[in-house]
Order: C-alpha cells, then sequence, then structure tokens
C-alpha cells in the first residue's frame, strides 16, 4: 500500500521511505525471507507497478533461487526478464 500511495504521489518518497522504515522497526513478526519487502519494491519500480502485489511473488522467487510457476500470462511475461517462469503449457 505505501509504494502505491508514493508511486500515485499521494505521499513523498521521503515519507514512504520513513513509513517503510517504521515499519520494518515495528514489533511484529515477519512471514516472508528477510528482504521480501525491499525486493518487491525494486521489481515494482522497475516494472513501473502501483502495487507490489504481483512484485512479492517475483521477488518470493528471486530470494529463493527458485523457478516461478503461474498461470498468469500477464506476470509471465513481466517475470521473464528477471527469473525463470513457467507456465501451464510448459509442463
Amino acid at each position: 500500500m505505501l509504494h502505491e500511495l508514493k508511486w500515485r504521489k499521494e505521499i513523498s518518497s521521503d515519507l514512504a521511505t520513513i513509513a517503510m522504515a517504521r515499519l520494518a522497526d515495528a514489533d511484529v513478526s515477519p512471514r516472508g525471507p528477510k528482504g521480501l519487502t525491499v525486493e518487491a519494491w525494486r521489481i515494482a519500480d522497475r516494472l513501473g507497478w502501483a502495487k507490489t502485489y504481483d512484485a512479492e511473488y517475483l521477488a518470493l522467487a528471486r530470494l529463493l533461487r527458485c523457478r516461478l510457476l503461474t498461470t498468469d500470462a500477464k506476470l509471465k511475461r513481466a517475470a521473464a526478464t528477471m527469473l525463470d517462469v513457467v507456465g501451464p503449457t510448459d509442463l
């Protein structure tokens, strides 16, 4: 959500960075690999996406150094430049 607000220029990049740092420092238990959110932001920026939802799948596959399996043709096309992507017809 923060990335989308920044992308839509509803908040500044500086404010988004501060908010992300505060969220990272919050007393919560993360459920993903360390660096997932940061990598998802980088991917969303690189692909020009407002939301990081799809970018999180790509980031997870990159961090785990594995192939991504998806039925989403748009996601497959976008991800093809970054990692090995497998679709249903590739199986």
